[in-house]
């Protein structure tokens, strides 16, 4: 945990799975909007190839939040510190994979989200991002924390129930917070907005979920910095 003048401290969220498409621009890009509409100073480091989420964030018609490009290892080991120190926030939107670069985020996140949809290839994917958070988390002395965050869930399925007894079970950290699938939600990139720019009942709904995990993330992150 980095700290600032008068006792506040950077926060660096890293958002990483090795699966694509279990919506981690989507996640980063709603934290980072809410994280700025709640007052503080929000920086995103897009660390995909892909790129989604600093698109995202550039075609954004109403709102303007910071971000930067950073692909390479040594990039985001050596200047994802530099580049959090200006914010409150910091989220690095990880690539599809546990590469070179999954791994100098998490040399660098307080905290570690993976995105995991309620199937079994996806809690496999999960279960392998959370055992490297883990090894390198034995290596930085308790950093970084990682929790598993099921997204894309279908309502009163028996997969989303199935994943949570699997992950209670094997004792897995995972946010109490669920993102639901909604058509809402994967419609805001090519609206260039967020669920919480959006009208209706569905949008509303998905506005909740995103502000409730948005609160639980920074309870996760200001437990760490009360035991910094």
């Amino acid at each position: 945990m980095q700290h600032l003048e008068h006792g506040m401290h950077v926060a660096i969220l890293g958002v990483v799975n090795q699966k694509g498409g279990c919506a981690k621009s989507t996640t980063s890009v709603h934290l980072a909007y809410w994280l700025q509409s709640q007052g503080h100073t929000v920086c995103l480091i897009d660390a995909d190839a892909q790129r989604s989420s600093s698109i995202w964030l550039k075609g954004l018609i109403d709102t303007q939040i910071p971000y930067q490009v950073m692909q390479s290892p040594d990039d985001l080991r050596t200047k994802i510190p530099a580049v959090a120190a200006e914010y409150t926030y910091c989220i690095v939107d990880g690539p599809a994979g546990l590469s070179d670069a999954t791994k100098a985020i998490l040399l660098r996140a307080d905290l570690a989200l993976i995105p995991c949809q309620p199937t079994g290839v996806d809690l496999r994917s999960a279960a392998d991002a959370i055992r490297l958070a883990w090894k390198i988390r034995k290596a930085r002395q308790g950093l970084p924390n990682a929790q598993v965050l099921l997204s894309r869930a279908v309502t009163g399925t028996r997969l989303k129930d199935e994943a949570i007894a699997i992950l209670k079970k094997a004792k897995v950290p995972t946010c109490r917070t669920v993102i639901h699938q909604r058509q809402v939600v994967a419609d805001t990139f090519g609206q260039r907005a967020t669920v919480f720019d959006l009208a209706g009942r569905s949008a509303i709904a998905a506005s909740a979920e995103f502000e409730q995990l948005g609160k639980e993330v920074v309870m996760l992150l200001t437990g760490q910095q009360r035991s910094a």
